[in-house]
């Protein structure tokens, strides 16, 4: 007899991987039509109770139910897909094939020839019924991220889910776009789909979730309604203490030298006319929505694009735009916005990595030597106390906290003169956020220049000032001590 009052529930599940507990008895039930959050800190487990709750992975103890029923052995995976699906960070569309591909994928036909312009059409309805306003036949890859995980939504109502597991869908999201999503939630919700919810943004836990659990240390701490859950206790539910985000340390007055300099800085179709200067010592903020340009003029800087007009200069050094090599060598570090595709090589070590931009220094003749880089990332990994089983495990198989760090220290491996780090708090724990504007703050200690794009309020007061970019350009340039509410109407051009 199925159980209405829980459409998904674990109970006490432990996963282990090797030596590593994953899980310890850990559970968690959602009720129907809710929206649920699951937090908890880089390695607390939920990655894995996702997996279980999927069926990629099965528990070495413990069970998994879906309205009271047992969940379909993990070789059923179209018994899977009728009952959950996730719409992960990272997309699982695949941009070379259309969205009715997508959106069809491994279910194209019964057996027979595909019918294309029927499996177009349906594809269309399917579009229409969940409000997607794309096309059935554009191409996956000129989706934005969005209109993508929209995409992943409408695919996993189609198949029949009523459960949908949301990690991590607004960490390359703009503000508005993430309204939007909250909006289309609240729709699905009404419409009586449960959802469990995974973010590092307490704040929207708060506001589009009912209830929440929390995992700490691969156990269940609490579930309870978010709204009888005061925001600091939470906090210290997930860490075990209190944490305290976003004040600026007494960091000296910044230097009169300028480390980081652009003239009139253009690149059509993404900003223009952007002159600012960082002082040696300084953190300067610069903050707008996903189509201000701001990642753009970030990506200029460090010669990932060229410049249609203007110039950058690095300590009086002008680079050579689209010149990664020559940013480098003038002395920039750059934290990039997506860490997975551009922040590190996962199949090297993590001293492999901490240490790319300094192995020439290591040794001579050409020939690394050993025992003066694993030194070297020693000192880089325990600076930013870095987590790992050892300093050759791979980066692609650390936390998402741990390979955050693992691309900030790698940035600052060659003591830059200037840095320059890109949402550098993005899809981490309150922990990990605290290490990484610590490891800024203490750049800039050292003499460093510092630039941090980012709308996370969190990551922006640690600055000496914010520029605020809206359609690419520079609107305001404030001092510290702006409020929350004037810095987000600048960035979503209502002030």
């Amino acid at each position: 007899m199925t159980d209405q009052r829980t459409a998904v529930e674990a109970v006490d599940v432990t996963k282990r991987f090797g030596a590593t507990v994953a899980l310890t008895r850990a559970g968690i039930r959602i009720a129907p039509g809710r929206t649920h959050a699951l937090v908890g800190r880089n390695g607390a487990g939920k990655s894995t109770m996702v997996s279980i709750l999927t069926g990629l992975a099965r528990p070495d103890e413990g069970t998994v139910s879906f309205g009271g029923e047992p969940a379909p052995p993990l070789g059923d995976r179209d018994g899977w897909r009728r009952r959950v699906a996730c719409v992960y960070q990272r997309s699982t569309i695949i941009p070379s094939l259309s969205v009715a591909e997508n959106l069809f994928l491994n279910r194209q036909s019964d057996g027979g020839p595909i019918r294309w312009r029927g499996l177009r059409r349906r594809s269309q309805e399917i579009l229409e019924r969940y409000g997607v306003a794309v096309r059935a036949d554009r191409l996956a890859g000129e989706l934005t991220v969005e209109q993508r995980q929209l995409v992943e939504i409408a695919r996993a109502l189609s198949a029949g889910a009523r459960f949908i597991i949301l990690d991590e869908p607004t960490a390359q999201l703009d503000g508005p776009a993430i309204q939007r999503l909250f909006a289309r939630m609240r729709a699905l919700k009404e419409q009586g789909v449960t959802m469990l919810f995974i973010s590092h943004h307490l704040n929207e836990v708060y506001e589009v979730c009912d209830d929440v659990t929390v995992f700490r240390d691969a156990r269940h701490v609490l579930t309870t309604p978010v709204a009888e859950l005061p925001h600091g206790d939470l906090v210290a539910a997930m860490t075990g203490d209190a944490v305290t985000l976003g004040e600026r340390s007494d960091r000296a007055a910044p230097a009169p030298e300028v480390v980081l300099r652009t003239d009139e800085l253009s690149l059509g179709g993404h900003y223009e006319d952007v002159s600012l200067e960082i002082h040696r010592g300084e953190v300067l903020g610069l903050a707008g929505s996903g189509s201000s340009g701001k990642v753009a003029l970030a990506e200029t800087l460090a010669g990932l694009r060229g410049a249609g007009r203007g110039t950058v200069s690095i300590d009086g050094v002008r680079l050579r735009p689209g010149d990664v090599a020559a940013a480098l060598e003038a002395g920039l570090g750059f934290v990039p916005e997506d860490r997975n595709k551009e922040g590190f090589v996962p199949l090297l070590s993590l001293t492999e990595n901490v240490t790319l931009p300094v192995t020439r220094r290591l040794g001579r003749y050409g020939a690394v030597s050993t025992a003066r880089q694993r030194a070297y990332a020693s000192r880089m990994i325990g600076e930013l106390d870095i987590r790992a089983s050892g300093p050759e495990q791979p980066v692609g198989e650390l936390s998402g906290g741990n390979a955050q760090k693992a691309v900030m220290a790698r940035a600052l491996s060659n003591e830059p003169k200037a840095l320059v780090v890109v949402d550098p708090t993005a899809g981490v724990d309150v922990r990990a956020k605290e290490a990484l504007l610590g490891a800024i703050e203490d750049a800039a200690r050292r003499g460093s220049g510092v630039l941090v794009v980012s709308d996370e309020l969190d990551d922006l007061r640690v600055c000496d000032r914010v520029l605020v970019m809206f359609h690419g350009r520079v609107v305001r340039d404030l001092p510290r001590g702006w409020t929350d509410q004037e810095l987000v109407a600048l960035m979503e051009g209502v002030a």
